[in-house]
This record gives structure tokens, sequence and C-alpha cells, in this order.
């Protein structure tokens, strides 16, 4: 072989190597979560009387979403005088009058809800939940994004958890109100359900750090405040509270019985957007915070264990670097007299691309309360490892604008309520924007299609169809991203959830202004 080739495939093994460790360690968590999924967590004892909790809605332009949100949050079963509902609203559209009129609407049937206006978006979400903070002598505080949809015993089913001094976070796992809307949501749910089932459960029943997701759990204030606060200084402000908290010496519980549905993002612009936020976010965490873990006294499983979760969007940069040296890599391929050596080749692309993928996926689904099935979740499995290809290229820049030090502000992900008839005329009035991303991502397309039809050609049927599925992830996320949907269903996606509306016993005056 030449000397070219030699050294392209040295670089092409290095890499598959260093992401393969990453591979190995999903598997890992696989581990841990089946010789931990048994040992569920019990509060300490009940509460004789129950403490007040303060319920934070922040919302900014959720005009399509915050009456369902509002009344999720006005119909949960807890006592009317140790609840208080604060709508942190830093809306700048008409959602300001929607969320006005609602707010009044409940104020006037007794609950204690208040519309709490800031002067600016300082801090953005970070920003309004240090506000609310202030405005509440609550001792908990649960968080509800604008697409999450409480159910009615939320927050009786944790409560008790703070029993235990030392518990400081309680967090519930997310449910999917649109799971089925379409093949993007359908994978989006599998990808999610990997993290809260496998994830989630390996590491808190293991001792391991886990983080709140900001949305959908109860903070106990003296660990928000022993912690420092809400900060926003990451786009994950969620990752970093967490991580100060348990640095601090705080105790999480997760319960992934307690489901709370939520809205998927229905369209590719709104799933990157979400997808490259949490990317930057956790590196920025990384940078932030990883010295400081192994400065800390947690366990050395604990610290590296925080050290993978901290660094695993890292491997969007190696993804890169494959994708570049694969062509390469496959023409020097071609070269190997030595059958044993091409179908190393060969295995190692199909190893690497998925095998600790399928039993992480695979495991969360049939763990799962409301999952696929086992063989709906085979049948999709192409579509998880084509989307999960197709979004790298927008996360692997997000990565790069940590590195490079670029900062950006807080992008919302748009929330559409989509089994909403009579929000059809406005339906995609928050679409991400488009920006050069999309025609670098049908590139990469074009080069794994040629890739695909040169291994075809040469009957390396294995190494063709992989390519073929990258191809076909950059293509989805690239003509998705150009050409996002205009119109909403014909169907409402699931049934609106019902809410019963009880009878308050005591009215509470509204608060309105800047802090």
């Amino acid at each position: 072989m030449a000397p070219w080739e030699l050294a392209v495939l040295a670089a092409y093994y290095a890499v598959l190597v260093v992401l393969a460790v990453f591979g190995v360690h999903r598997a890992h968590l696989t581990w841990l979560y089946f010789q931990n999924r048994r040992r569920n967590p019990v509060p300490l004892k009940q509460f004789e009387t129950l403490p007040k909790v303060a319920i934070q809605l922040p919302i900014y332009n959720e005009a399509t979403v915050v009456e369902r949100l509002i009344d999720a949050a006005c119909a949960l079963d807890y006592p009317n005088d140790k609840l208080e509902i604060q709508v942190l609203d830093d809306s700048t559209d008409e959602t300001v009058a929607v969320t006005a009129a609602k707010v009044a609407q409940w104020r006037a049937k007794g609950r204690n809800i208040t519309h709490i206006r800031r002067g600016d978006r300082l801090g953005f979400k970070a920003g309004a939940l240090a506000a609310g903070l202030r405005a509440t002598d609550a001792e908990f505080l649960a968080v509800f994004d604008a697409d999450f949809v409480p159910p009615p015993q939320f927050v009786k089913e944790l409560i008790h958890h703070f029993t235990d001094p030392q518990v400081g976070m309680v967090q519930a796992r997310w449910g999917h109100l649109n799971r089925r809307y379409s093949l993007c949501t359908r994978v989006q749910a599998i990808l999610l359900d990997g993290h809260f089932v496998i994830e989630h459960t390996a590491r808190n029943r293991s001792g391991r750090f886990f983080n709140f997701n900001g949305t959908a759990g109860i903070w106990r204030r003296g660990a928000i405040l022993e912690a420092g606060g809400w900060q926003h200084d990451t786009l994950t402000e969620d990752l970093d509270l967490s991580y100060r908290a348990q640095i601090a010496g705080w105790k999480f519980v997760y319960r992934p019985d307690v489901v709370c549905p939520a809205e998927l993002p229905i369209e590719m612009n709104a799933f990157k957007s979400q997808q490259r936020r949490w990317a930057k976010g956790s590196i920025q965490t990384c940078k932030k915070l990883l010295k400081r873990v192994w400065a800390s006294r947690a366990p050395l499983p604990a610290k590296i264990e925080a050290s993978f979760h901290l660094t695993n969007n890292f491997s969007y940069l190696l993804m890169m670097v494959m994708f570049v040296l694969l062509l390469p890599a496959f023409l020097a391929r071609l070269n190997i007299h030595s059958e044993l050596l091409r179908l190393t080749f060969d295995v190692s692309l199909f190893l690497a691309a998925t095998s600790s993928l399928f039993a992480f996926y695979v495991a969360s689904q049939r763990e799962g309360t409301e999952g696929e099935s086992f063989g709906r979740t085979l049948a999709l499995f192409p579509a998880v490892l084509a989307l999960g290809i197709g979004i790298s290229v927008s996360n692997c820049a997000a990565v790069l604008e940590v590195i490079r030090g670029k900062q950006t502000e807080f992008v919302r992900t748009p929330k559409y309520n989509v089994g909403a008839a009579r929000k059809r005329d406005s339906l995609f009035r928050y679409g991400g924007k488009q920006k050069g991303l999309p025609l670098l991502e049908l590139a990469f397309a074009l080069h794994f299609t040629f890739i695909a039809i040169l291994a075809l050609s040469h009957d390396c049927h294995l190494a063709g169809f992989f390519f073929a599925l990258f191809a076909a992830g950059f293509y989805w996320a690239g003509l998705a991203s150009l050409l996002p949907i205009r119109s909403a269903p014909d169907t409402p996606s699931g049934p609106e959830p019902e809410f019963e509306e009880k009878q308050p016993t005591q009215a509470i005056e509204s608060k309105t202004g800047a802090y």
C-alpha cells in the first residue's frame, strides 16, 4: 500500500477507536441500568403537613401553548393555600395579552396565580427563574416549560422525597404528547427515551451525578441558593445548576414512573435548534465545571461518569473528521488485497455505527412504559441512526462555537400545540431560522451518495448500506430545514388533555411589573 493510504487508514482507525470509547461508555450505562433498575427510590417518610410549593412557568412568546400550560398548572391536585403559581412572562408578542386573560380567569376562581413581567430579558430563562425565586417565600419550586402538561398528581408524587433534608431536586420523566405525529417525532421520542429511561436511571441509582432537565422537576430553595443560584453564563442553566448543587453535596432523586408529557418539535429547524442549544450548553458547562467536579469529594466513579457526560458532545467533532476520512479510507480499502483486512474495515464501520446504540435504544423502548413495540423499534432503528447523523453538522458547529469562545443568546424551541385546531392559522409563526448549514448538510449527502454508489459497484454491500444511510440522514436534515412544514395536519395528533377546574378557596392579587 502507498504511504498515503497507510496514513489515511491509521487516522481513520484512530478516530474510530476514540468514538468506540464513547460507545463502550453507552454500553456501560445500559449495563448499569439493568444492574440498578429495581432500586426504586422511596421517600424517607411522608410530610405530616404539606409544604408550600411555587409552580414556575417560564414563557417567552408562547401564544400557541400558554393557555394549555396554565390550565394544567391550575389543575394540580394540591392544597390551594399551599400552592403558588408564577407565570414568568418575558414575551414580546400577543402572548402577554393571552396570558393576562388566562391568569385573570383563574384568579377569579380563587387560584393563587401571578403574572410576572420583567423589564428586560436579562439572563433569559435563568434570569426569569431567579426573578421568580426572589418573588416567593416557598421552600420548594416546580418548573414546567411551556410545552409541558403536568398531570394533576405531579407535586404530590414527588414532594415527599424532600422529607430527606439532603435531597435538593427530584426529576420526573418526560412523556410525549405527539409521539406519533410524524417519523421525525417518533425518532425524537426514541432518542429522548434513551436519555430518560437508561441514562438517568443508571446514573442516579448507581450513585453518579445526573441532571435536572430544565422542566418537570422540583427544587429545594436551599439547594439552589447554596449552589450559587440560577446563572446564565451557559445555554444549559439546568445542567449547570445541577452539577453545582451535586458538587456541594446535595442528593438528587429520579422518578421515571412519574411521567410529565410534553410536545416534541415537529419541524426540523426547531429540532436542530434545540439540539444545538443542548450541545453548546453542555460543552460550556464542561469548560466551567469539569475541573470543579474532579476537585470535589465525589466518588471516583461519579467523577469518571461526569467526564463522559460533559464531554460527550465533543464526539461530533470526531464524527466530522471521520466523515471527511471515509472516502480516502474506502479508496485505500479497495487496494487491500487481504480479504480479512477488507472485512475488518466493513465490520468496524458496522460496529461503530450500530452496536452500542442498538442495545441502548432497544433497551429503552422495551423498558419504557409508553415506548414503541420491540418490532417497531427495530423498524425505526435505521431512521434513528439517520437522524443522529443528519444533525451532526449542526451540533458540531455548536461545539466549535464554544471552542472559539463565541457567545450566542438563548434560542427557545418553538412550540405549536398541533392538536388544537383553533391555532392552525398561526401555527408556524415561531418557526426556526434557516442558515447556511442545510447546504453543507446537502453537500455531505451528495458526498455519501457518491461513496455508497462506489461501494456497491465494488460489491461492498455492508459498507454501501451504511454510506447510503449516512446520505439519507443528511438529505433528511438538509431538505427538511430548507423545505419546512407549512401546513397543519388535517387531524389532531392526539386528544387534548382534560383538566378539572377546582373550586379554590382564596383569591390572591396578581403581581406585574419589573424586578
